[in-house]
């Protein structure tokens, strides 16, 4: 019998779905599943437009572009980008019974683009090589149990601050994505609010009135808030478009419009059906990338995407098991072995779809946020990932403006579990500090977690507990210093 922070349910599951999943035994019913699936994957379909956008314009080092022609070819890269997410989510959902969503990591597909694929004589295929490279060995440190033996080495408290940190990052992404929060054009300050520090444009007010609304649907206990706050800014910014023909914030990269909309310009025309594009699948050289820079080369590359992926995932599935009540008393994700099983495939297959390695999705909490507590909620969200490739024109109608203030409600959500750290122990405050600020600062979950992990080691030396601090701890706080000082390495080896 599972039970929750809030919860014990005995009740006796009503029907073979229920028991497979466990959703009675979690609290939860197979409504508030399909709603809290919907709710994960409308917060994170805008990575079918956004992964084709980083890739997608990119040549390689022989000058083509993702799928090998003379020209971008944006829709075959949406149509990989929703089908590899929607097979592994649904994976996720049926072999680890969690609600993780899955899809092309954000960061991971820009150093795939930009420090590989565009290196001289590189190929995409090559580029996806390394990262179905990186995904198997993250797959054998799975089977081998060494992944989850850190995992389960990292302290309580530590554990906890990477979810606040998480929320405290997951909301301001909502705030930057919406335009709330920007650079400003003056750069006197790194951020401001919204144009020269006020709330200017039609979209900004669509992303005011949905977090409005969720946040009074919420207060109100009102169920599927944070669907309802999409699907109802959605409509608004339709209605916005058609009268006010506001039209895009950026063209061909450059800010034309500062009052425009963020990425999906919400309006309906032509059909709302096309056929999807799979040449993608398959196209990727597992070695080739080491005939054109080098054995030394390739595994500082594998190395750099496999830390960050390795401990990405880490801090999204406590966080999401956090919020959804499903840690154990040590504060491990239940299930978490399994979890891992699928995160790592998906790297590869990610590599293998020519769409970059795919990761579980910290927006996956929104759902939870609005009810999921099981992997039905996966697979619904992992369906509407493969319905999407051949309705793309609809996923296209819900702009950042709409989907975003879903982030902030679960930020707040999030940043909620901060009372589980003791400040008073500045042995674990001043790491779980360090962890949490940083996560949003430098708009990293692995820059936080890795500055936590070397200040902890580095504090216990310091007070004469360097006995306490398990081994793989010391392993993992070592791997940080290398990450962090990476690109002065590669350049001392002249790599």
């Amino acid at each position: 019998m599972a039970t929750t922070p809030t919860r014990t349910v005995t009740a006796a599951p009503r029907n073979a779905v229920d028991r497979y999943f466990k959703i009675t035994e979690r609290g939860s019913s197979i409504g508030a599943e399909i709603r809290g699936g919907l709710v994960t994957f409308f917060t994170m379909s805008y990575i079918i437009v956004l992964n084709p956008i980083i890739l997608g314009y990119v040549q390689d080092g022989t000058g083509k572009y993702l799928g090998g022609g003379d020209a971008p070819n944006l829709g075959m890269i949406a149509a990989a980008t929703a089908l590899i997410a929607g097979l592994l989510t649904i994976f996720m959902g049926t072999y680890a019974n969690f609600p993780i969503a899955l899809a092309a990591g954000l960061g991971l597909n820009a150093v795939v683009a930009y420090s590989i694929a565009a290196l001289p004589g590189m190929t995409w295929p090559d580029a996806m090589g390394i990262v179905v490279i990186e995904g198997l060995i993250i797959l054998v440190l799975v089977l081998t149990g060494f992944r989850r033996a850190v995992f389960k080495a990292v302290p309580t408290e530590i554990k906890t601050a990477i979810s606040v940190g998480i929320g405290l990052f997951v909301a301001f992404i909502g705030l930057v994505d919406s335009g709330f929060v920007r650079i400003p054009a003056s750069q006197a300050t790194p951020v401001e609010l919204g144009i020269g520090g006020s709330l200017a444009g039609w979209p900004l007010l669509v992303f005011v009135v949905g977090l409005l609304l969720a946040i009074v649907l919420m207060v109100r206990k009102v169920k599927g808030a944070i669907l309802i706050a999409i699907l109802t800014s959605t409509v608004l910014a339709l209605v916005v478009e058609a009268v006010g023909k506001v039209g895009p914030m950026k063209a061909d990269g450059a800010v034309v419009k500062p009052t425009g909309w963020e990425l999906n310009v919400p309006h309906i025309s032509g059909s709302v059906v096309s056929v999807p594009d799979f040449s993608l699948i398959g196209h990727f050289s597992l070695f080739g990338a080491v005939g054109k820079i080098g054995v030394l080369a390739v595994a500082l590359l594998v190395f750099a995407i496999m830390l960050a992926d390795f401990f990405d995932t880490m801090g999204t599935m406590v966080a999401v098991g956090g919020e959804a009540g499903l840690l154990d008393d040590e504060g491990n994700p239940i299930g978490s072995q399994q979890i891992l099983i699928v995160d790592s495939i998906a790297a590869a297959a990610g590599g293998m779809g020519s769409v970059s390695s795919n990761t579980s999705y910290i927006e996956s909490a929104a759902g939870v946020g609005d009810g999921a507590r099981t992997g039905l909620a996966s697979v619904v969200t992992g369906i509407a990932f493969l319905l999407a490739t051949f309705f793309s024109p609809l996923v296209n109608l819900v702009p950042f403006e709409a989907a975003t203030p879903a982030l902030v409600v679960v930020g707040f959500l999030m940043v909620m579990q901060v009372s589980g750290i003791d400040w008073k122990n500045l042995e674990v405050a001043i790491p779980a500090f360090l962890t949490i600020i940083l996560m949003p600062f430098t708009y990293s979950i692995t820059a936080g977690i890795g500055a936590g992990f070397i200040a902890f080691v580095v504090i216990k030396i310091a007070v004469g507990k360097a006995k306490v601090i398990h081994p793989l701890m010391w392993t993992a706080a070592v791997l940080f210093i290398f990450y962090f000082t990476l690109g002065p390495i590669k350049d001392a080896l002249g790599v």
